[in-house]
C-alpha cells in the first residue's frame, strides 16, 4: 500500500523569502514561494527575475517535468519554442508541454515571472537546437 503524503498549508508573504542566486541560471534570481516544501516536492512555485544581461541565454534544453508554466509578471522575455520565436509579455501564461525544446534568449531588465512546475526537482537536459537563435536586444 502506498503511503499518502500530506500537503501542508503554506502562506508566504513578500518579506518572508528573498530573491537569491544559486538557482538553475546564474543570470537570474529566484524567490522560493514555499510550495515545494508544502507539497513534499510534488510542485515548485518560484518567482524568477533578471539579474544580469542576456549575453548567452539559457541555451537549448528541455525540462523533465510533468507540468510547467510560466506567467510573466513584469517586463518581457523572448523564447524559441522549437523553431518559433515567442514573445512572452506581462500577463501572458505559457504552458511548456513536457519535453518541448526551448531557449530563453532575450529579456527586459525588469523581467519577472512566476514559474510553477511538477515535480519540484524537475531536471533540465541540454540539447542541440533545431535552428539559429536571433540576436539579443542590448541593455541600456
Amino acid at each position: 500500500m502506498l503511503k499518502k503524503v500530506e500537503n501542508k498549508f503554506s502562506h508566504v508573504k513578500p518579506g518572508d523569502t528573498e530573491f537569491r542566486s544559486g538557482g538553475l541560471r546564474d543570470f537570474f534570481l529566484y524567490r522560493d514561494l514555499g510550495v515545494a516544501d508544502a507539497t513534499s516536492g510534488k510542485v515548485v512555485a518560484q518567482l524568477v527575475k533578471a539579474n544580469l544581461p542576456p549575453e548567452q541565454g539559457t541555451g537549448w534544453h528541455f525540462h523533465q517535468a510533468d507540468f510547467h508554466i510560466v506567467i510573466m509578471l513584469k517586463g518581457w522575455a523572448k523564447f524559441m519554442y522549437e523553431d518559433k520565436v515567442t514573445l512572452v509579455a506581462v500577463g501572458d501564461c505559457v504552458h511548456q508541454r513536457p519535453g518541448i525544446t526551448h531557449y530563453l534568449f532575450d529579456y527586459s531588465r525588469d523581467m519577472e515571472y512566476l514559474e510553477i512546475a511538477a515535480p519540484a526537482d524537475f531536471g533540465t537536459v541540454e540539447v542541440e537546437g533545431p535552428c539559429e537563435v536571433p540576436p539579443v536586444t542590448p541593455w541600456k
